[in-house]
């Protein structure tokens, strides 16, 4: 719960442009985005969203879909039931004639349970979320993703682009230190669950990016050596003056680095979509 408070702040601040970039996106080229997922107003299809959020973005390709006559269900996956009530209470509200039905757990979970019908999916995987994972792991999740659709069924897939340093790295370095409450949270959570007894105040947030490489960095530094106990593991690990924990990736794509992943898949790239400024794009994937 504390997670999806901060990161909500997180979407929020100046420096994170990503959240702003995509909804750009969702808000000026809605009808871009329906006439890319070639779907007819006779035909109930499902549009599943991996890791919705808290919906921010999405709410503008619904109220158009709505508005337009279109018949489909819309069914949000998250592993977070905190994130999900909350989601479900807000689009009822919004939206009294969706038909909404939230799913908690494993993504391919359980788009196995929606996989049996005979509709068409059409799956939201935004924010860029798939930057979270290396590269190979990346490509499994999309082979998996491939293995859980019919021939036809699309993926609109958020990824955040390649770009300079000056521009990346204050969105994992603010200067109001959430995305640090955000990392260092992990420590508060591993001290509650696993009874370790870390003290936050040794360690520091540290993120790193080359454009090069394309890939953001999140570690939490060690600022002294000192010696932590996880008694759920009856362990004791000693961190040097310097060594880092590292939290999280971010991976920055391009049209090159997206193919490559989807090569061994049965996806193709049909189109993308990208913000006035070329930060972020969404691309359109079709399942051949």
């Amino acid at each position: 719960e504390i997670g999806d408070k901060l990161f909500v702040e997180i979407m929020k601040m100046p420096e994170y442009y990503l959240t702003k970039a995509e909804l750009e996106i969702f808000t000026n080229q809605t009808d871009k985005i329906i006439s890319n997922l070639d779907i007819k107003k006779d035909c109930h299809f499902e549009l599943v969203e991996l890791g919705a959020g808290d919906g921010t973005k999405t709410k503008e390709l619904l109220k158009a879909l709505l508005d337009q006559g279109y018949s489909f269900d819309y069914c949000p996956i998250d592993i977070s039931k905190h994130a999900l009530d909350n989601l479900y209470h807000t689009l009822k509200e919004e939206f009294t004639e969706l038909s909404i039905n939230p799913l908690q757990g494993d993504y391919f979970e359980m788009l196995s349970s929606i996989g049996n019908t005979h509709c068409p999916i059409i799956v939201l995987f935004l924010g860029s979320n798939m930057g979270n994972l290396q590269d190979d792991e990346a490509s499994e999740f999309l082979s998996k993703l491939d293995n859980s659709l019919n021939p036809q069924d699309k993926i609109v897939l958020g990824l955040d682009l390649i770009k300079a340093e000056e521009i990346v790295l204050p969105a994992y370095n603010d200067p109001h230190n959430i995305t640090s409450k955000f990392n260092l949270n992990l420590l508060e959570r591993m001290n509650r669950e696993l009874k370790a007894e870390f003290d936050i105040n040794q360690f520091e947030h540290q993120p790193e990016y080359t454009e090069k490489e394309g890939i953001a960095k999140s570690f939490l530094v060690s600022v002294a050596t000192h010696s932590v106990n996880i008694k759920a593991l009856n362990k004791t690990v000693t961190f040097n003056k310097g060594e880092k924990i590292h939290t999280e990736i971010s991976r920055k794509y391009n049209d090159q680095v997206l193919s490559e992943i989807i090569e061994s898949t049965r996806f193709t790239i049909s189109d993308k979509l990208t913000d006035s400024k070329d930060y972020f794009a969404d691309y359109f994937l079709t399942k051949s």
